[in-house]
Formats: structure tokens, sequence, C-alpha cells
């Protein structure tokens, strides 16, 4: 039996890269799924692919009236939410002495402003037990160099989660974070070079980098009653390289 029949589910950040793959996986295992984009033309060529199945909604999670409207389409056409990913994020590099306030501004206005209204908005719509996934990083723990800000804002997320898992018996639902190691997504092959990529691969124990689909998988675990007793936990998709 598909273990998300029936569910409705929600990926911030669906238009590509691990949020597509998760929408996808939340979709072969029988959810509904509405995901969000800022980009209309990605988030439509993300839906054609993913079928009548998915839904797409153009918003910046970072504005909180948007929010709101895409919260009021989900209650319309599917009345709840049983699974909450807060996938969307922005990593944008720069070395220490060139780093701007609007970096600055950009990257904490999507991971961390954008993190929290996902989940406050959603509150008046999450059913029972409702799981909430965080998208993390493994930078939290190896930042690399010019990309502190981007690892401050994924230490910031993990600690939210902790935090809200506190909240878990007052609201009625799970919050846990799924942090990837590096993972072939467009938004990395855009940022690294080739020559990066092979040196950050070198260093992954497995000897590669994720797949979009292998963390997809760890986040259908914790959006699934297989992981009821979960919470507050931070799950590591990294080949191991922030393990050892």
């Amino acid at each position: 039996m598909a273990v998300l029949a029936d569910k409705v589910a929600v990926v911030t950040g669906g238009s590509t890269g691990i949020g597509f793959a998760t929408a996808r996986a939340f979709r072969d295992e029988g959810a509904k799924v509405f995901i969000t984009g800022r980009r209309k033309d990605a988030l439509d060529a993300a839906v054609a692919e993913l079928g009548p199945a998915v839904t797409g909604v153009v918003c910046d999670i970072s504005v909180p009236s948007e929010l709101d409207a895409f919260y009021e389409t989900v209650h319309d056409q599917a009345g709840r939410i049983d699974v909450l990913v807060a996938n969307a994020g922005v990593g944008t590099a720069a070395p220490l002495g060139e780093v701007t306030e609007d970096l600055i501004d950009s990257v904490f206005a999507t991971n961390v402003k954008g993190t929290i209204f996902t989940l406050q908005q959603a509150l008046p719509h999450l059913s029972a037990n409702a799981s909430v996934i965080l998208t993390g990083s493994t930078a939290t723990t190896r930042p690399n160099q010019g990309l502190e800000v981007y690892a401050a804002s994924k230490a910031a997320v993990r600690n939210l989660a902790r935090g809200w898992a506190l909240s878990s018996r007052t609201h009625g639902f799970r919050v846990n974070v799924v942090s990837p190691g590096g993972t072939r997504t467009p938004g990395l092959l855009d940022l690294v070079t080739p020559e990066r990529l092979k040196q950050a691969e070198d260093r992954i124990p497995l000897g590669r980098l994720a797949e979009p689909e292998e963390i997809a998988a760890v986040t259908t675990f914790l959006a699934s009653d297989a992981s009821s007793y979960v919470n507050g936990a931070e799950f590591f998709a990294d080949g191991g390289s922030a393990q050892v």
C-alpha cells in the first residue's frame, strides 16, 4: 500500500531539485501534493511533468500574505495539510570581506523568515498529528568558505525545529529536519564549478554526490506514519560527509 495514500502534502520550493523530487515521491506514494515556486515558468513545467495529482501555486515564502493566499488555495481544494515540507531555500556565495547587506537579507528572508512563516501561516490548516519537515544542510556543521551566511541560516533552521518540537503537544504536529549533503541539483550545479564538485565528491565517504531522489526518500519516511514517534530530530543524508 502507498505509504502516503489519501494524505495532503505541501512542498515549498517544489519546482526543481530536492523539492521536485520530493513532490514526485509523495505523488508516487499516493498523496495529493501542492508545490510552490517563485518562477511561474519553472513551476508550470514541474506541474506538467508531475501530472494532475500535483498543483502548483506561485508563492514567495518570505511574504506572509502570499503564503496566506497559497494556504487558502490548499484549504479550498483539499481542506487540510497532513504533511508540510518547508524546503524552499536560497544559497548565495560570497567570501568574507565581500558579504553585502543585500545578500544577508535575501538569504535570511527566505531560509529563516520564510521557514518560520511557512509553518506559522499553516497552523490553522494542519491536521491532527501532521508531519512538518524542514530542509536543513550539512553546512550547519561543515560550512564551506564563501557560504558562511547560508550555513548560519540553516543552523537557525535546525534550532527552529528544536524549539518547535516543544510546541508539538499544543499544536498537534511533529517536526523534524532533513539535512542533505552535496546533491546534484540545478542550484548546486549552477553555484559550484566542476572542479569544486569533483573535490567535494572526493571528500564524501561514499565517493559521490547524492541524487535528489535519495534525499526525497528520507523525507518520505518522515512524512509517513512509520516515523510517528520521531520528533525534533535531524536526519543527515550526506553520504557520511558530516559524520566523520
